[in-house]
């Protein structure tokens, strides 16, 4: 993971779950940086001008690997 990066730097195809409520003004945006980079930006939806998080590729498949595993269901 990167350091959070200012939106003005990148540009990104920016996606939102359909699982996003209120139309998604409340939801995480990840998408892949159109640089060439292999690199995942992340942001808050309700705050698309704040900082942007950056992983590597491998760093995103092993969050999405977690996701899909349960391995962040805290309950």
């Amino acid at each position: 993971m990167t350091m959070p990066t200012s939106p003005e730097e990148l540009r990104v195809s920016w996606h939102i779950s359909t699982f996003s409520p209120n139309g998604g003004s409340d939801c995480v945006e990840a998408g892949p940086v159109l640089d060439g980079s292999d690199r995942i930006a992340v942001r808050h939806s309700h705050h698309p001008e704040g900082p942007i998080i950056l992983y590597t590729r491998a760093e995103w498949n092993a969050f999405l690997a977690g996701v899909r595993a349960n391995e962040f269901d805290f309950q």
